[in-house]
């Protein structure tokens, strides 16, 4: 005799219940916010890189240029804390960084009306020199590649766009014709533009440099460019297991070894 009422929904087991999966995402995307505004994470450097970035871009004045090294002492700070920096790369930097704070606080009165200052531009550039390189030593001696590893990676991606951009602003004020030959020596933005379709190999031909070095220097970019991209990235990328993916396999595992 059959049994009054619907029949039972089939048994629904650990591994097709869809709630852990969806609390994982949850759990593991907000843990992914938070790394951009803790500051002992990568994801705070990646967040002051693009705060510098868009302050550069917009901003053509001895103030913004002051704002904009005053952020990039801070970007460098956290990136050598984070990176955990060695004694003398951090004494060397500290250097730097006090050169840096001085110039960003004395410039606007140096330099009303101007964009930049060869000082800036210098300063700029070993500071987004040296984080980059504390960056990938410490993401080479992690243990783990993780979603720090990856955030880290991407740090130091675009910490060598912005070193090269600085490069760039230092040739066309101290060679003797225009950087980019007809198209003028180019504004911050124009260079910032110019330096990370170089380093993608992006390459829109808009903007050229007219000298020996800059072209030398471009052709640098594009190598580092392409090599960090097929060798750190990549790597990353492939070895990097989510921790709630990683969390399901290892049930998985052993849901089956239980079954045999």
């Amino acid at each position: 005799m059959a049994p009054d009422g619907p029949d039972p929904d089939p048994e629904i087991t650990p591994a097709d219940d869809p709630a852990p999966a969806h609390a994982a995402r949850h759990g593991y995307a907000r843990g992914l916010g938070r790394r951009f505004y803790q500051a002992d994470s990568y994801g705070l450097v990646v967040l002051l890189i693009v705060i510098t970035y868009g302050i550069a871009a917009t901003v053509q004045s001895s103030t913004g240029a002051s704002v904009v090294l005053a952020i990039q002492v801070a970007t460098v700070w956290f990136a050598l804390r984070t990176s955990k920096a060695r004694r003398g790369v951090r004494l060397f930097a500290d250097v730097v960084l006090a050169i840096a704070l001085v110039i960003a606080v004395v410039l606007p009165f140096l330099t009303a009306g101007q964009d930049t200052s060869p000082g800036v531009l210098v300063c700029s550039a070993i500071l987004y020199l040296i984080a980059p390189v504390s960056i990938m030593r410490h993401l080479a001696e992690r243990p783990q590649v993780d979603a720090e590893t990856f955030l880290g990676a991407i740090a130091a991606y675009l910490l060598i766009g912005m070193f090269f951009a600085f490069t760039y602003r230092i040739l066309a004020v101290s060679q003797g014709t225009p950087f980019f030959g007809s198209a003028g020596d180019g504004s911050t933005p124009q260079t910032l533009f110019f330096s990370f379709t170089t380093l993608t190999t992006t390459g829109y031909g808009n903007y050229v440099p007219s000298e020996d070095l800059g072209q030398s220097i471009a052709v640098l970019e594009m190598l580092v460019g392409q090599i960090f991209l097929a060798t750190a990235i990549a790597k990353v990328i492939t070895s990097w297991t989510p921790r709630g993916r990683l969390r399901g396999q290892t049930q998985g595992e052993g849901n089956e070894d239980r079954s045999s």
